[in-house]
């Protein structure tokens, strides 16, 4: 790893390989040895985001549940049209969509959170989270800025401008816009 700032905030980051088949909860449990008795930060990683993180240790520490997820709206893809008998009325761009808030994938977790994930098969989504749930253990920590989800390829395509899905005829090797396909 070569470090580029000698100034650095004192943080503790550790990045650990868990394995392609690993689980989301099981990738969570297997930092188990790299944790003291403090709450820690975890994100799945495939998400940017503005989230303000020391507000949302704050709001952890304020709630005082084993987990505080953040809930944000997830990005509109889409205009929308508005249509009567196949004749458009009116576009509306990007409307707001159903108003549902998703999990933003960061969190700030209680090492106790460990014990709610049985092992490497566990989805952290699933059994865990909804434990946590009826228990009244985990808290949403409101997210209203920037958050763009990153986990499939339609994302970076946007960012440079690009349809979600490339013209069948493009393959490697080729330039498309600004964007070369390797």
């Amino acid at each position: 790893m070569e470090v580029h700032q000698n100034s650095a905030e004192p943080w503790r980051v550790t990045l650990l390989d868990t394995g392609e088949s690993t689980m989301t909860g099981g990738r969570i449990k297997r930092v188990r040895s790299y944790l003291g008795e403090d709450d820690f930060c975890c994100t799945y990683g495939d998400g940017v985001g503005d989230v303000d993180i020391a507000r949302l240790i704050e709001f952890h520490k304020t709630n005082g549940t084993l987990a505080t997820l953040t809930a944000t709206k997830p990005p509109d893809r889409f205009g929308s049209i508005n249509m009567s008998e196949n004749k458009i009325i009116n576009f509306q761009e990007k409307p707001e969509g159903d108003g549902a808030w998703i999990n933003g994938g960061f969190f700030i977790l209680s090492p106790k959170v460990l014990d709610y994930i049985e092992g490497d098969e566990t989805i952290w989504e699933r059994a865990p989270m909804e434990r946590l749930a009826k228990e009244g253990q985990i808290s949403a920590y409101l997210h209203e800025g920037f958050w763009e989800p990153m986990d499939t390829l339609r994302p970076i395509l946007r960012s440079y401008g690009l349809p979600a899905r490339l013209p069948g005829r493009c393959g490697k090797g080729t330039t498309y816009g600004s964007f070369f396909l390797e």
